[in-house]
């Protein structure tokens, strides 16, 4: 009778009395993680990187075992969250900027289940966040994008005008400036994380509006191959999409999502991360910890095929005339190193509007970046919640 009664009140009072995600993977022979995806696995690309950091993580952890859920949109996570933990999920990983606030409801709501939601900024007790940036990444394909354009205009396919897009957009056009400063980034932005119909007509609007070099920051191979069909170079985004346009891939922002996975699910397994102790854990990988990497394909920083132009175009480094092939491995080497010497995001750094963003010898903070919300000069285009002060 009294078991009875304390189960009817446990129904009727929602609660739970769940072990922590380490005391059962330590319990039992797995440690279940399960994965939220924004769009389908086979979009070629961030949700097929974090597909494929998933399986990287699953072959190389015999402890471990995943689920998946694909397509879930953003700002409609909740449903979703809520059947992962009554699939027993330990480990959940929401993986878009637009599932923040419904990870972070999760997290309160489950207190004995572990969240780590990946592009943003707010955390819990029980709720990590974590990020393998491309900022430095693009800064590079900025100064092989800057050296490539003859006229002048360099395209960016964007889907969200969010910080994370905000800080990749200005790394490169800080790039290209660096190469060559009378050049423009002309953005454009189609409010949609996967939509190759979208952004096929993007790319062959900037195209039409002049730019002969572009990169996209959408979820498939389309920019790509629209700018590849014209003859004109492009970058890999997220994957290597060389195989779409092997003659027109000229670098690219690869990632290896599964250097953080392996990482954190180890941690977990061992109780060095708990429901208690994550507030302050916040993966921000870049180059030197391997989360990242510039090529147009595995291994290949840029495609041979351009190799050539990049030694014959030339940039003013530090008063001196140097190749941009140099510079690019040069700044390359330095951000691989444990402490980099150079950041793209040093100051002083004017928004296009002429405020001063980041003071001279200053570099910009975590914070501020996972804030972005100006844009530096060469931008052409608008730009939503863009400050004008």
């Amino acid at each position: 009778m009294k078991r009875s009664l304390m189960a009817a009140l446990t129904l009727l009072l929602g609660t739970t009395t769940t072990l922590s995600p380490t005391a059962q993977a330590q319990g039992t022979a797995k440690l279940k993680a399960c994965f939220v995806y924004t769009g389908p696995v086979g979009d070629g690309g961030w949700t097929y990187a974090h597909e494929q950091g998933r399986l990287i993580a699953q072959k190389a952890l015999p402890w471990l075992e995943t689920k998946t859920v694909e397509s879930v949109a953003e700002g409609q996570a909740m449903p979703v969250l809520d059947k992962l933990v009554a699939d027993k999920c330990q480990v959940i990983f929401t993986t878009s900027y637009g599932y923040m606030d419904d990870t972070l409801a999760a997290a309160k709501k489950y207190p004995n289940v572990i969240f780590a939601h990946n592009a943003g900024y707010k955390r819990n007790a029980n709720m990590a966040t974590y990020m393998a940036d491309f900022y430095q990444v693009f800064y590079v394909n900025g100064l092989i994008a800057g050296a490539l354009t003859k006229s002048g205009k360099v395209g960016f396919l964007g889907t969200f005008p969010i910080p994370e897009l905000k800080r990749h957009l200005n790394g490169f056009a800080m790039g290209v400036r660096a190469a060559n400063p009378k050049a423009n980034v002309n953005v454009t932005w189609i409010n949609s994380w996967f939509d190759p119909t979208k952004a096929r007509e993007a790319a062959e609007a900037l195209v039409s509006a002049g730019a002969d070099v572009l990169t996209s920051s959408e979820d498939s191979a389309t920019g790509l191959q629209t700018i590849a069909s014209k003859k004109l170079p492009g970058f890999s985004h997220y994957n290597s999409m060389i195989k779409y346009a092997p003659d027109y891939t000229v670098s690219g922002q690869l990632v290896h999502w599964d250097k953080i996975y392996i990482d954190f699910l180890t941690k977990v397994h061992d109780g060095t991360y708990t429901t208690k102790n994550l507030a302050n854990v916040d993966y921000w990988w870049l180059l030197n910890k391997g989360a990242v990497e510039v090529g147009a394909d595995y291994g290949m920083v840029v495609n041979p095929k351009w190799v050539p132009q990049l030694k014959a175009a030339k940039m003013m480094v530090g008063g001196k005339s140097v190749t941009v092939y140099d510079r690019v491995m040069q700044v390359l080497a330095d951000m691989n190193k444990p402490t980099p010497t150079f950041d793209p995001y040093t100051g002083p750094i004017k928004d296009r509007n002429g405020i001063l963003r980041i003071p001279a010898g200053k570099v910009i903070s975590v914070a501020d970046l996972n804030t972005m919300s100006w844009v530096v000069p060469g931008v052409v285009g608008q730009v939503a919640d863009e400050p004008k002060k």
